[in-house]
């Protein structure tokens, strides 16, 4: 664990001046590009280049169970990890569509699922047992499990950085980890479940009702831990949590760009800021998500989502989905001509 002492890289500001120099000289308007150039920007302050790209990247999504699901809040049944898990394999979810077309490797990582699902071309196991235990009755991590969760996300960035990756995604799939995420949420925020929870994969009202006074009799089980981040995450959080925690945090030590994705992503890049303060300078935010808490935790991390289009599916997803958009602002801020360059006059002043 002494890793997490190790410092947060320090974002590249004579970088970020060259870049935002350059952008006062392209044939435009100031501004006219609008957050486009911001995005230029800060990923030229990233990667300590004048003229930033995305050409390598990353993807992997984090899979495991959740004790918790025990309690009922999910609408869908906990069998569906495991089979998501070889759905991923064989390129049939979501985010391996996307990832294809976006020409990212994709790594599935299975870190405990209830069910036993064998091995599974494709999958890299490194199960931490059967799921996490039911938070309502106790911690949902031993401090072992939480240590190797953290680590399997810093092992997973450390591959990427391996190879050249200049941004990095991460996903997750695991059957009643959108309650897991509020109640880590309402921990960090100290905000209540009624507030937070949502549908997750397509509760309804009464559910969703269930689903927040289950957080709440989990909050008020670990009371008494949950004024240190790190403890939060261990009692509520999940393995997929933690290692996307793990994850964010070996990026933003090592210098690599994090697009986050949705609502429990976004949870766990709070919970890594809340564990190291200055890792969330290298965090980029894919989109708003449908999940009504998100709103809340976004604005707790000052994000600024790339996209809002009602996306709710997680495994990084609406975060592939936002790629393109990163790419073009770094295609544009590369390939525009200068004032000088095209002989064009510059506005009077």
């Amino acid at each position: 664990m002494d890793w997490l002492n190790e410092p947060i890289k320090a974002l590249d500001l004579a970088a970020e001046a060259a870049a935002r120099a350059r952008q006062a000289q392209l044939t435009k308007p100031p501004g006219a590009l609008g957050e486009l150039e911001a995005l230029a920007i800060r990923l030229a302050a990233m990667q300590g280049v004048e003229r930033p790209r995305l050409d390598t990247l990353w993807v992997t999504v984090f899979a495991a169970d959740h004790g918790v699901a025990a309690e009922g809040v999910s609408a869908f049944p906990q069998a569906v990890t495991g089979e998501m898990v070889k759905n991923f394999a064989r390129g049939g979810a979501a985010i391996s569509v996307a990832a294809r077309a976006i020409g990212a490797p994709m790594e599935v990582v299975n870190l405990g699922t209830v069910a036993d699902i064998g091995a599974v071309p494709g999958v890299l196991h490194l199960p931490l047992g059967l799921g996490t235990a039911n938070m309502t009755r106790e911690a949902a991590m031993s401090e072992a499990q939480c240590a190797q969760a953290l680590a399997a996300g810093r092992q997973s960035a450390e591959r990427a950085r391996r190879t050249g990756a200049q941004l990095f995604i991460g996903g997750e799939m695991g059957i009643a980890n959108t309650t897991a995420a509020t109640a880590l949420a309402c921990a960090l925020l100290n905000e209540t479940p009624r507030l937070l929870a949502g549908p997750g994969t397509g509760l309804d009202a009464a559910g969703v009702a269930h689903k927040a006074a289950v957080i709440a009799r989990a909050l008020e089980r670990h009371r008494g831990a949950l004024g240190k981040p790190y403890e939060a995450l261990r009692c509520l959080g999940g393995f997929e949590i933690a290692a996307l925690v793990g994850a964010y945090l070996a990026c933003a030590k090592n210098g690599v760009a994090v697009l986050v994705d949705g609502f429990i992503s976004t949870v766990a890049a709070l919970a890594a800021e809340r564990l190291c303060p200055g890792t969330a300078n290298w965090f980029l935010y894919a989109h708003t998500s449908a999940e009504p808490g998100h709103v809340r935790i976004l604005a707790a991390l000052n994000a600024k989502p790339l996209l809002h289009l009602g996306m709710r599916l997680g495994e990084g997803s609406g975060a592939a989905v936002a790629v393109p958009l990163l790419r073009m602002a770094c295609t544009l801020h590369n390939g525009m001509a200068t004032f000088a360059e095209a002989g064009v006059s510059e506005r009077d002043d």
